[in-house]
């Protein structure tokens, strides 16, 4: 199974690129991520692959909790299916395009009605899959 994380723009700070590639790390030994960079929130399309099960991050999305979320890791792992994220520029993503992901089998996901920079929306998404994937191996990472 792979993830690939499909953001717009570049992570800037170095605190944020060093706290990324540490759960980076932590996780190559169970799953394979791919980050992908495009300029434009839009550019994802030419990335989109429908066999994949996308969630695109978004602020009116629906929140989960870490245990719900890695309930949406485990399923895919079991399916055998890759899955995508989808980190959006400032603007966030077009209407057409939310509508299209959840009725096409996808997830809009919200992991606070607070706003973040991109740059730490992609620390907290990393982390979040860092501790699905504690959660699904019964690690003690996640203490519940």
């Amino acid at each position: 199974m792979k993830i690939r994380i499909i953001q717009t723009g570049k992570t800037k700070e170095k605190y944020f690129i060093d706290s990324v590639e540490e759960y980076h790390k932590r996780l190559k030994p169970y799953i394979k991520i791919e980050f992908i960079t495009t300029k434009e929130t839009e550019d994802f399309l030419k990335f989109f692959n429908k066999d994949n099960y996308t969630v695109l991050l978004d602020e009116k999305g629906k929140e989960l909790d870490s245990v719900q979320f890695s309930k949406i890791i485990k399923e895919n792992i079991n399916l055998g299916r890759n899955i995508d994220f989808v980190i959006g520029g400032q603007m966030g993503f077009s209407q057409t395009l939310k509508e299209q992901i959840s009725t096409g089998g996808g997830y809009i996901l919200s992991l606070s009605k607070m706003t973040f920079t991109h740059q730490m929306i992609r620390l907290f998404l990393i982390e979040q899959i860092y501790r699905s994937i504690c959660i699904c191996l019964g690690k003690e990472y996640h203490v519940a």
